[in-house]
């Protein structure tokens, strides 16, 4: 099996406290998302500091990070309307931590007290102390305010990007569109092809059957974490992407080029079926996931 690929690492230095810290990395992850534009695998998979916490604490800041940016659209609204005159360009890591402090108290229950006190502590920790002022109390107005607030938003309609909201229109009509919006509210099902026993591996993971053969799991989670990953019983794909592969009939000695091919799952998948694979990506960091992924199923690539 081989591969091909580019791409650069980012250093995130460690904190001591572990509140601010998970807090810390959620902030440089919305940004490397929203100002980088990197994929949000991609973003957690190269930040140091987050691999070298709790399994716990990494679930949160994966949670915080992608509640989030879910409920953006929401969120964003909220601070616009609690600001008398918009952020200045320059401070849109306070924007980011308003984002993080407000998903926080309005959308995981995390307390009052401690949703904006974090906040506050992470403005000046990320060198903006002068605003800290600002940041406790836009928090500690809409800790109060918006919940009443919520209720009166279209949140599928906020959450998704004009260009894709008039696309789904187009293609799907209103009613339809809102209901694809509505369901991008929560986190997806995870889904898994299993290398072998899935009887066994379904009852491990809490999962259900599909008629395709893939696994799934409604509860979602933190991937490496779940029972198997260590030893390589199954890999993350989806149930869609699952199909083309399928398709392709009996491919055992055939050579098959797999472009696009990070994180993988294709390629897991034709090399079990016996077929030789070439895994090609733009991005070196997303190929070595790849290689990552198939030395713990056993198929390390040449």
């Amino acid at each position: 099996m081989a591969l091909a690929g580019p791409a650069p690492m980012v250093y995130i230095p460690r904190m001591t406290d572990t509140g601010l810290a998970t807090r810390k990395a959620a902030v440089e992850l919305l940004r490397a998302v929203l100002a980088q534009r990197r994929p949000i695998d991609e973003a957690l998979d190269s930040h140091l500091a987050l691999q070298s916490m709790e399994p716990r604490d990494r679930a949160f800041t994966r949670l915080l990070l992608t509640t989030t940016l879910r409920r953006l659209g929401q969120i964003d609204a909220l601070i616009d309307g609690a600001l008398k005159t918009p952020l200045a360009r320059g401070a849109a890591t306070v924007r980011d931590v308003l984002r993080l402090g407000l998903a926080q108290r309005l959308f995981l229950a995390t307390p009052s007290h401690a949703a904006v006190d974090t906040s506050v502590e992470l403005a000046g920790l990320t060198g903006f102390a002068g605003m800290k002022g600002l940041v406790n109390a836009v928090l500690r107005r809409l800790a109060e305010d918006g919940p009443a607030l919520l209720a009166g938003q279209d949140a599928p309609r906020l959450n998704t990007p004009d260009w894709l909201w008039s696309r789904l229109v187009e293609a799907y009509g209103a009613d339809t569109a809102a209901a694809i919006a509505e369901a991008h509210l929560h986190e997806a099902p995870l889904d898994f092809s299993i290398k072998a026993d899935p009887d066994l591996w379904a009852a491990q993971l809490d999962a259900r059957p599909l008629p395709t053969g893939t696994l799934r799991r409604e509860a979602g989670g933190m991937v490496p974490e779940l029972p198997g990953f260590g030893e390589g019983a199954w890999w993350v794909q989806d149930a869609a992407a699952a199909m083309p592969a399928r398709l392709f009939g009996p491919v055992e000695g055939r050579r098959i080029l797999d472009l696009c091919a990070a994180p993988g799952g294709k390629t897991a998948q034709l090399a079990a079926a016996g077929a030789a694979v070439t895994a090609l990506d733009r991005s070196t960091r997303r190929l070595k996931r790849v290689a990552e992924n198939l030395e713990r199923l056993g198929r390390a690539p040449p």
